[in-house]
């Protein structure tokens, strides 16, 4: 009987936890990866490409999609949790890759102050390992409001690369 009470309070507690992590919404400062970082292995084993528009997020899941908004400007940037980090400076929430740090307009600054959310109403399709569904243009799916052009996965394209193309 303590095993079923034990296992039904984890149940409950971890399912809290996790609807608190969806509904997530920071404000704080962020940076970007320096160009030499660009090709190594993240913390998910995927490759870091300066031009993909990922971040580092220091507990979301990976594959979470944030809305990244430079607060000083109103530019936003969706982005993928694909590493871990930052870890210099307690105010920094965030480490996005550079094509999405010059997005938003901050590469000039260095850091910019922003405020984060989970995006839950973006359809992102489970992709094979290594696939590069990240190169998505979840850009465009910002400008319309109901963010059709990622709702099915029939409207993804998806090309396949020869097993011998020397891709990782």
């Amino acid at each position: 009987m303590k095993k079923v009470v034990f296992i039904f309070s984890f149940l409950v507690l971890s399912s809290f936890l996790n609807s608190q992590a969806q509904s997530i919404n920071q404000v704080g400062f962020a940076s970007y990866y320096a160009h030499y970082l660009s090709g190594r292995r993240t913390a998910n084993g995927d490759r870091y490409h300066q031009d993909s528009l990922t971040c580092a997020h220091r507990t979301l899941p990976f594959g979470t999609l944030l809305k990244v908004r430079n607060l000083s400007n109103d530019k936003e940037v969706v982005v993928e949790v694909t590493d871990r980090g930052p870890f210099s400076g307690k105010d920094k929430i965030v480490d996005l890759s550079y094509r999405a740090a010059s997005e938003l307009g901050m590469v000039n600054q260095g850091v910019a102050q922003v405020e984060i959310s989970v995006c839950d109403d973006i359809y992102y399709p489970l992709r094979p390992k290594g696939d590069p569904g990240r190169f998505l243009n979840l850009e465009a799916a910002l400008n319309q409001t109901d963010y059709p052009a990622l709702k099915k996965v029939t409207d993804v394209v998806v090309h396949k690369v020869p097993v011998d193309a020397g891709l990782e």
